[in-house]
């Protein structure tokens, strides 16, 4: 899934096919993704997990990294 997250996010969210992005990479630090990428971004694992993401849980925490979101999505999934 980190796969599919980080292609969704570098070219999806920032017109940047050969963007690459590193597993623990801060995505909101460093400005990557502002609140609209966000909510993209949770809509996009929604349709692709098979998950429903509450609005409690979209959280710094959860999306700080492609290993924080990936680890989020393992727990969430049945």
């Amino acid at each position: 899934m980190k796969e599919q997250l980080a292609r969704y996010i570098a070219t999806d969210l920032l017109n940047e096919s050969t963007r690459a992005i590193a597993d623990d990479e801060d995505l909101l630090g460093s400005g990557l993704l502002d609140s609209l990428s966000v909510i993209s971004l949770v809509h996009f694992i929604e349709q692709e997990a098979g998950i429903d993401i509450p609005a409690e849980d979209v959280t710094i925490e959860h999306f700080i990294s492609l290993e924080a979101i990936d680890a989020y999505i393992r727990r969430r999934s049945p």
